[in-house]
């Protein structure tokens, strides 16, 4: 049963998806009033279900607060389709998004695909170890030069499939493909917006990159250097 908190000014909504995830053996809360949800530790829920369109303060400004101290999941609502949103929103470290209208059947296929890949049953591989970061999936903890990283469920699952194909050009179409635990928008712009996000986490220069290179017309290639390789 995971903790789900549902973060949206549309008492309606929320009480529709608050039942449905109850019935759905989901351990779910609400606040209607973004500033209240903010005077909790995200890190005390398994998900974050946010809207954008609210009064005082929207979504996005909530995902920074958030972001600032905490890699919660979070899956973004939206009356708007605009795809400046959706990217917005990825950029801004959201793990999902969906538009509204929607069906609940939906968000709750979304919520298990995203608690799948960041939830306490990752299995245990190996650590990545390079010359300039170090990653380890049994807790998704990511160290860059010798200082702790937090990573949303996107960006590590992501990364763990760069760690994976070292040394090959990765179209962004295969990228999509190969990922499933990510809820890819339909447009390949979004796969360039996890990439960036991933960049900065790992100190990586697009103009000069040691760990991930743009391959023009085609997609990126993972470059790192294992540790105490020559």
């Amino acid at each position: 049963m995971a903790r789900i908190v549902i973060v949206d000014d549309d008492q309606k909504l929320v009480d529709l998806l608050k039942n449905y995830l109850l019935e759905n053996n989901h351990n779910a809360s609400a606040y209607t009033r973004p500033e209240e949800f903010l005077k909790q530790k995200p890190d005390k829920y398994d998900l974050v279900i946010l809207d954008i369109i609210m009064p005082v303060i929207d979504g996005f400004d909530v995902l920074r607060k958030i972001r600032k101290k905490s890699a919660v999941p979070v899956i973004m609502l939206t009356a708007r389709g605009d795809i400046y949103d959706r990217i917005v929103g990825l950029e801004l470290g959201a793990d999902d998004y969906l538009p509204k209208p929607f069906e609940p059947r939906e968000l709750l296929a979304r919520i298990e695909a995203v608690l799948r890949r960041t939830g306490p049953d990752i299995k245990m591989y190996e650590r990545y170890e390079y010359s300039t970061f170090t990653l380890t999936p049994e807790s998704m903890k990511l160290e860059v030069k010798g200082k702790d990283v937090s990573l949303t469920g996107a960006e590590y699952e992501l990364l763990l499939f760069f760690c994976n194909n070292p040394f090959r050009v990765l179209s962004r179409d295969i990228i999509m493909e190969s990922t499933k635990n990510i809820t890819w928008e339909s447009f390949d712009r979004s796969v360039d917006v996890l990439v960036s996000r991933l960049r900065k986490k790992l100190k990586d220069d697009p103009n000069n990159p040691e760990i991930i290179r743009t391959v023009w017309g085609e997609g990126y290639m993972f470059i790192a250097k294992k540790k105490n390789e020559n």
